[in-house]
């Protein structure tokens, strides 16, 4: 039966209790019980949370100076956190914390209840109140007895921030009970933002999370000092125990809950669909003037706003190393194993890296000015190579791969690949000598050759790349080169070319990679040009590819017979490194979190064409009718007449390339006729036809059978005045829409869901912004 919310005996027993824990309060408070109150008496529920809020703010109003208060705030904060979720998964309960109490308002009179705040305004304030609350989160400034203990609202939180770094020098001393208060005030916070996770994902990405909105809103007095603390927290923490092997064995690591529970408290804080609101300048247009004093005046986000208004250099390396040094941490192989402490947040920090590129130009032109951004690409490519074949991880190989395609966008990151390769991290690769390009190349190689077929949507993403960067390679290893050629040999088969609508694509892009390199790199690339001759065949069979409809036929018979995709067989693979692991599946019964679609490569980038100077210019969508991977118009965008069959195929792309998974396609001489006539074969044909004879000519005379003598040979030709004129380079920019701005939000929610499991805050409620499955 509903209790008066006057009797302060009864409620009293549910926060006065010494020393819970959080969990403690998840196994006296089980789901059934919350579920079964919220349905047989919804007055008693909100009576509980409207007095657990209160009790909140009242902390927040003393200061909690006394152990009893501090007990009180983290039983009902921890209570708070069980029950929200219980909250949100019942439509009719969702407005609740938005709606007003009666009898309230502010000063308790009927005529305060027009001004009295929403609950959840009053939880949020109370919250961000107590995380500066001196002695409780923070360290007090004043060294004196309670009497003249710091009046809360009057503090200037700035002064509290909990870390040096950005925007603040002073390193506070540690404390591991602040941290923990910290860690459990953050996990409300979080448990508030989830209702995300409550509401189906929808096209309309606009739909802003309230809780995030009031508390990134300047409502928020400690929004900055907050934001700050947050950031900071994450960027300066070292997990190696101080620099001492085996140090985290013998002391418990207070910090690590905090810096976990903040890194995904700021990514929920930062979701925001930049595609929608390119934040106007001073003078009303749209950005163009990165590099201005004058800052536009950003979006009513604060916690974007801040972030895409950092500009110091020194901010800027406080953020990249520490980003680096976090994703760099699995990878840390030492002598001593298990001597560093191995953290399991590293896709919360990719989210967070992804954010700061994405909403803060200055800092993307920031990592790509030294090769720094190699800290950043190594760790990268080894979890995308370590996950290929784990299909709980196709989220993580997805932002390693858009993280990748954004800096491949600028010149810059082309040009530091050329960097030697020596960091020897053992991975599941074959053993080369080379730069970071030939890392990069022999990982993409791994994984469309031996990667599940989850990933085949991101082929397009991965070649692409290649292609961005391509015209800065300066030398290919013969390990990379190989790779290049095999990727190029398995996708002009003609059962994978005539199997799905698309997959031409693949060879497009790789005949642009090697054009792009013969042209403006074939000085340094006598292995890519050695391995191009090698293989003249593929190149041959291309340009004679049957169009009739009987050899589309028997092209089609082939795929029967060849079980894999694309068989690794002639593509020599060597030995792996030493002390690597092979890429290993999931173990049956993990957990996955179902991803919305990402959108085509057409829509997740943009050509531009680079001029001589290096600078930039976007290219217009009619010019990319005639666009140089020889699109049939049909293909290329949703909205014209005739390409609704091209459209409906992206969409059944995921289900794989095959015409069976499709059904009502098939290939026709027509549309073969319509793409094979744009494969640009002119200048690799040109190049066979010079080089050949004379590569024939030296082996005859010298009865060579040596390569080395043949790559000599290669080294010092020159094809100056035989190759048709070089083609403009077209880069495909990365460009933010609201289909990435979806798929990134149900990823992380989908990551946040998976990664808090002790106390298992989300578990078994009806969430509906992803599914629940089992790999």
């Amino acid at each position: 039966q509903p209790v008066e919310a006057t009797d302060d005996a009864f409620w009293d027993q549910f926060w006065a209790d010494t020393a819970t824990s959080v969990q403690d309060v998840f196994a006296l408070v089980p789901a059934a019980e919350i579920r079964a109150v919220r349905e047989e008496s919804p007055s008693n529920l909100a009576t509980l949370c409207y007095k657990a809020v209160e009790k909140l703010v009242q902390g927040a109003e003393s200061g909690c100076h006394t152990e009893k208060e501090r007990q009180i705030v983290l039983n009902c904060c921890r209570l708070l956190t069980r029950i929200l979720p219980y909250i949100f998964e019942d439509p009719d309960w969702r407005g609740f914390f938005w709606s007003t109490v009666p009898g309230a308002g502010r000063g308790g009179g009927d005529e305060d209840d027009e001004n009295a705040r929403p609950l959840a305004e009053s939880l949020l304030l109370a919250v961000t109140d107590l995380l500066f609350c001196p002695d409780f989160t923070v360290q007090s400034h004043r060294r004196s007895t309670v009497d003249t203990a710091e009046d809360i609202h009057s503090i200037d939180s700035c002064e509290y921030i909990w870390e040096a770094g950005v925007g603040f020098a002073h390193s506070p001393q540690p404390n591991y009970i602040h941290d923990l208060n910290r860690t459990e005030l953050l996990k409300l916070l979080l448990t508030c933002f989830s209702e995300a996770m409550y509401l189906p994902p929808s096209s309309d990405s606009s739909n802003t999370n309230p809780w995030v909105q009031f508390f990134c809103s300047t409502e928020n007095r400690h929004a900055l000092p907050l934001f700050t603390s947050l950031l900071n927290v994450v960027c300066a923490y070292d997990p190696v125990g101080y620099g001492i092997p085996y140090n985290h064995l013998l002391f418990s690591d207070y910090r690590e809950p905090l810096v976990e529970e903040a890194a995904q408290v700021l990514i929920v804080t930062l979701d925001y669909d930049s595609s929608t609101s390119s934040s106007p300048t001073v003078d009303g247009t749209t950005t163009g003037t990165a590099m201005d004093d004058v800052d536009p005046p950003g979006p009513d986000n604060l916690f974007v706003n801040y972030l895409s208004r950092i500009h110091r250099e020194e901010d800027f390396q406080f953020i990249l190393k520490g980003v680096a040094r976090l994703l760099s941490n699995p990878l840390v192989q030492t002598y001593l194993p298990n001597s560093a402490k191995k953290i399991q947040f590293h896709q919360e920090l990719l989210v967070l890296f992804w954010k700061l590129c994405d909403f803060n130009k200055k800092f993307l032109f920031f990592v790509l000015k030294s090769s720094d951004v190699l800290d950043i690409l190594v760790p990268i490519l080894y979890f995308l190579n370590d996950a290929r074949a784990d299909q709980s991880r196709v989220g993580l190989m997805h932002i390693g791969v858009f993280i990748l395609l954004l800096l491949s966008g600028e010149r810059n990151f082309g040009v530091r690949l050329n960097k030697p390769y020596s960091v020897r991290v053992p991975m599941d690769i074959p053993v080369f000598t080379g730069t970071h390009a030939d890392l990069l190349i022999i990982v993409f190689h791994k994984i469309i050759t031996s990667g599940h077929q989850r990933l085949q949507p991101l082929f397009d993403c991965l070649l692409t790349i290649v292609v961005n960067v391509s015209p800065y390679l300066k030398s290919l290893s013969m390990v990379a080169a190989n790779k290049l050629l095999h990727l190029l040999e398995a996708f002009s088969t003609t059962w994978f070319l005539f199997s799905a609508v698309q997959n031409h694509h693949l060879v497009f892009f790789l005949l642009e990679v090697f054009n792009n390199i013969i042209q403006y790199q074939f000085d340094g690339n006598s292995n890519l040009v050695y391995a191009v001759i090698r293989k003249r065949n593929v190149f041959h069979q291309l340009a004679n590819l049957p169009t009739d409809a009987q050899a589309i036929q028997k092209g089609l018979q082939r795929k029967k017979k060849t079980p894999e995709p694309i068989s690794r067989t002639n593509s020599q693979d060597g030995v792996s490194m030493e002390g690597s692991r092979p890429a290993a599946p999931a173990e049956p019964g993990t957990l996955k979190t179902s991803l919305v679609a990402t959108p085509g490569i057409d829509k997740l980038t943009e050509k531009s064409q680079v001029s001589e100077d290096g600078t930039m210019r976007s290219l217009e969508p009619e010019a990319s009718q005639l666009s140089p991977e020889g699109n049939p118009p049909a293909a290329l965008s949703d909205g014209e007449p005739g390409s609704g069959e091209a459209s409906h195929f992206r969409r059944d792309r995921r289900r794989l390339s095959s015409a069976s998974s499709s059904g009502q396609w098939t290939p026709t001489p027509d549309w073969v006729m319509s793409w094979k006539s744009k494969l640009p074969l002119q200048t690799i044909m040109r190049l066979l036809q010079v080089l050949v004879p004379q590569v024939e000519k030296i082996c005859i005379d010298k009865g060579l059978t040596d390569e080395s003598e043949i790559l000599k040979f290669l080294q010092h030709g020159t094809l100056v005045g035989l190759l048709p004129v070089p083609h403009p380079i077209l880069i495909r920019k990365y460009q933010a829409n609201s289909g990435t701005a979806m798929w990134f939000r149900t990823y992380m929610w989908g990551v946040i869901y998976l990664r808090n499991v002790d106390p298992p805050i989300w578990y078994d409620t009806d969430v509906k912004l992803f599914e629940i499955q089992r790999v």
